[in-house]
């Protein structure tokens, strides 16, 4: 086998999902992490023995999405900052290992994609307000990729903390996917479903060197493969 055709057979292989009974153990100790986030300063862990939703509790009043659109890091700076925008975290969710490493995600064998945590107030932003920005810096059609990034595990897809929630994400794909169809793209291939029937049901924080990586390393690497095109006005 040529080299070409071993680079090509290992993409196939990185764009397929696997089945729970395949993915790596992983480990049962969460990944530590620093106890807020570094430009916000709030804390990125919602507290997780007072609501089992995936991600914990976090103050009354404020929403949470799950989002992943590609190389976390540029999703995560992209979000924080949003005015309204309380924390964000970077993780891996959609998947079946528990707390797993960065390098067991490259793999393809934890069914994980590489997700960030936002925390909104609603009064603020709303959760259409936050999709209208996730749809417009990436590029939703690119089936387990994004851009040069090859794998599941930068599939797009939208984890939420409640169905009502879930239905809204469906209808704003529905609203974007016509803008899509109107510049001859599409369709999309987001993955939209409450975080409770992603995979596990959980979202699993990264590695505390990941967290809000760009702030750190600001000459670091971003990937937005986005259409270009506009959510439509309400």
């Amino acid at each position: 086998m040529s080299w070409l055709d071993q680079l090509l057979s290992g993409q196939t292989r990185k764009r397929q999902l696997i089945s729970a009974d395949e993915a790596l153990p992983g480990r049962t100790i969460p990944v530590p992490v620093a106890a807020e986030h570094l430009l916000l300063h709030h804390p990125m862990r919602g507290d997780a023995d007072a609501v089992d939703n995936g991600i914990g509790r976090f103050p009354d009043g404020l929403s949470a999405v799950v989002l992943a659109g590609g190389c976390f890091w540029g999703v995560e700076e992209i979000f924080w900052q949003v005015p309204g925008v309380w924390t964000t975290a970077v993780g891996y969710a959609g998947g079946y290992t528990p707390n797993p490493s960065y390098e067991e995600v490259c793999t393809a064998r934890t069914g994980h994609t590489e997700s960030a945590l936002v925390v909104f107030d609603p009064a603020v932003i709303d959760l259409e307000g936050v999709l209208k920005i996730f749809w417009e810096t990436h590029d939703p059609t690119q089936e387990m990729r994004q851009g040069n990034d090859v794998g599941t595990q930068y599939r797009s897809a939208i984890y939420t903390v409640s169905e009502a929630d879930a239905e809204l994400a469906r209808s704003t794909a529905e609203r974007f996917g016509a803008v899509l169809a109107d510049a001859g793209l599409g369709p999309i291939t987001t993955e939209i479903t409450s975080l409770a029937e992603a995979g596990d049901g959980h979202f699993y924080y990264a590695e505390d060197h990941h967290q809000q990586y760009l702030a750190k390393h600001p000459n670091g690497y971003r990937c937005h493969a986005a259409t270009g095109l506009h959510y439509p006005a309400a």
